[in-house]
């Protein structure tokens, strides 16, 4: 997926600007509606020449950026760990934005101190997609095996929900949204899209997210909304 779109700016909510990079592959890929983890390669040389001309256009206007990467950061290879350092130090930039999955959570205090080290904090999101853990496990196989949305939160910052699937309600949306308020600093909710996987949207609940939720959340400055998945300007065929 090189000619992916790997670098955008987000001026709206938390504005910042972000770099899709590419790691060695998702450690987990059991989650039944991604096929996001099909970005990678076992070529460490190839994902750095890629990274590097994504990092390369990063200008820290914002002095924030977000680095995601199909996976987790704990998945790039240590040559574009250490190009991200060197970016957010040569460009100004305190804040870096981040992914995780659950497994890593262990190795994320030492990352923190990483990074702190050069004055930046990190900020690190967990894809939890809902807080109804049977849901998540059983139809999402997500693989959290924590119930409790306070010890999900404990090791992470911000938090992804996904929504537009069938057995999803507009009430269940709205508990979801203020539960990840509650134990994150921010929520980011995408919407389910059509992919390669056999899970496949649901036009009526996503019809009833952007009539009944959507209005509620769509200006709170801690919710970002992405209605397809490539709103925040990365993810999709370059031009």
């Amino acid at each position: 997926m090189a000619g992916l779109t790997r670098y955008s700016v987000i001026e709206d909510k938390n504005p910042r600007e972000i770099v899709l990079l590419r790691g060695r592959g998702c450690a987990w890929s059991k989650c039944a509606f991604c096929d996001y983890h099909l970005d990678a390669s076992k070529d460490e040389s190839a994902n750095f020449a890629l990274n590097r001309e994504a990092l390369a256009r990063v200008t820290g206007r914002f002095s924030r950026l977000e680095a995601i990467n199909s996976g987790s950061f704990a998945e790039l290879d240590e040559r574009t760990v250490r190009l991200v350092e060197t970016v957010c130090r040569e460009k100004g930039i305190r804040d870096l934005h981040i992914e995780s999955h659950w497994l890593f959570r262990n190795g994320l205090p030492a990352l923190r101190s990483r990074f702190a080290a050069g004055g930046i904090t990190l900020h690190v999101k967990i894809g939890v997609e809902t807080f109804d853990a049977d849901y998540r496990e059983r139809v999402l196989r997500k693989g959290i095996p924590e119930t409790d949305p306070a010890k999900i939160a404990e090791k992470f910052d911000d938090c992804c929900l996904l929504f537009g699937l069938s057995g999803q309600t507009a009430a269940g949306m709205a508990r979801d949204i203020e539960t990840g308020l509650k134990h994150f600093d921010r929520v980011c909710v995408n919407l389910m899209v059509e992919n390669s996987t056999a899970v496949k949207p649901d036009k009526a609940v996503r019809a009833a997210f952007v009539q009944s939720v959507y209005p509620v959340y769509k200006a709170d400055p801690r919710v970002d909304i992405l209605l397809n998945n490539t709103d925040f300007g990365v993810g999709g065929m370059e031009k």
